[in-house]
């Protein structure tokens, strides 16, 4: 992830929300104030409102513990993101297993020994793996697919001593604070994990969650909208050059989207710009200030260039279809100033005040979305935790 999009800003929250699809994940509660939940899975470590905090997790006897190995299924397009945590000594030492650009990463502290170490085959393509983690003397071993994918050797010289008291394991996030990892990276993983097996052990796994949201059975890369939901950033991360200005492009079937692909707005002014697909139409829909432009769907991508004097739509990249909407001289300035401080909504249409409380959201999946010709992470936005980053259902 570059530094362009690392400048990404926002305090805007918004409420849960889901279309349950597929799989499900059954669960009952504890009398704790939490689900438990077969460790088996399936669990789709996307359900998030706090990113760091895991999904799932439970705590077991260290003398319950029968194997030092434990095996999942693991499947994602999403390039970075956490997977697997465990720890003893409440957290003294502790093991991080998680993605960066796509590449297995451990981390793992034990005793005066902090490492970090990346390696092995991508595991982002959207098919299933099965994963082995196994410590055995004192190297830390990765399988992938029944080969050794990346080996870690831990040598310290402090005598190794008898551990006993409880094994904390959990899902999609860590249980120590941030701060104590080597290589920081975005915690959030659009993937799922099924049929574990973890260290073999029995004891049920617990959530916070009143119900776990499922894994599609078949995916395939984008962006999913169910239409409960958006993305917001902040106009201001996306430089405006005088000469090339500011292009937004979005890939997808539009002829079976629903609701808001993108709209920009800023506190205090008009909507600058929403982008609407009708399903029953099969249209898309660009408003722009007082000018409408309506769209037969039958392209696949569709690229809005915004220019200090007119906004420019481009369908699949096709010039002589392009349509320029002109901008008056004395809107200018006022259309700049929208754009320097406003917010672009992916999936949404943002609403006045300054919590943009958006409607109409879309139902869809965007195969692609890029600014200015880098790809889009929708895990740097404050997004909706019904939103999908990295996989749509197919």
């Amino acid at each position: 992830m570059g530094d362009f999009w690392k400048k990404v800003t926002s305090t805007l929250l918004f409420t849960l929300g889901l279309t349950l699809l597929g799989w499900r994940a059954e669960g009952q509660g504890n009398g704790r104030g939490k689900t438990e939940v077969s460790g088996r899975g399936p669990v789709y470590l996307g359900q998030h409102v706090d990113a760091w905090r895991p999904l799932v997790q439970t705590t077991a006897n260290l003398t319950e513990v029968q194997s030092i190995k434990s095996t999942f299924e693991f499947r994602t397009f999403d390039p970075e993101g956490a997977v697997f945590y465990g720890d003893t000594k409440n957290g003294q030492e502790w093991f991080v297993f998680s993605l960066k650009e796509g590449i297995p990463e451990m981390q793992i502290r034990k005793g005066d020994i902090l490492i970090s170490v990346t390696g092995g085959p991508k595991l982002n393509d959207g098919k299933w793996h099965l994963l082995g983690l196994s410590s055995i003397e004192k190297f830390v071993i990765l399988e992938v697919d029944g080969s050794k994918a990346l080996v870690v050797g831990l040598g310290s010289e402090v005598t190794d001593e008898f551990v006993s008291g409880e094994l904390r394991l959990a899902l999609g996030g860590i249980l120590v604070d941030r701060s104590e990892l080597i290589v920081q990276f975005q915690p959030e993983m659009d993937g799922c994990v099924k049929e574990g097996n973890w260290l073999n052990l029995t004891s049920p796994w617990e959530t916070e969650e009143e119900e776990l949201w499922p894994c599609y059975q078949n995916i395939q890369p984008g962006s999913y909208f169910p239409g409960t939901g958006c993305a917001v950033f902040n106009t201001s991360v996306f430089p405006f050059e005088v000469e090339s200005g500011v292009k937004i492009e979005t890939w997808g079937d539009f002829g079976q989207m629903d609701g808001t692909i993108l709209s920009i707005r800023a506190p205090g002014h008009e909507l600058l710009l929403a982008v609407v697909a009708n399903n029953n139409t099969k249209e898309v829909t660009i408003t722009f200030g007082n000018d409408k432009l309506i769209m037969a769907e039958g392209f696949k991508r569709l690229a809005i260039i915004f220019q200090k004097d007119f906004l420019q739509v481009l369908k699949d990249e096709d010039p002589s279809g392009a349509t320029k909407l002109s901008i008056p001289p004395e809107s200018q300035s006022h259309y700049l100033t929208i754009w320097r401080g406003g917010r672009l909504a992916i999936g949404g249409l943002l609403g006045e005040g300054e919590d943009y409380v958006g409607t109409n959201y879309l139902i869809g999946c965007l195969e692609k979305i890029q600014v200015q010709g880098k790809d889009l992470d929708l895990d740097l936005a404050a997004k909706h935790a019904s939103v999908s980053s990295y996989s749509c259902p197919a």
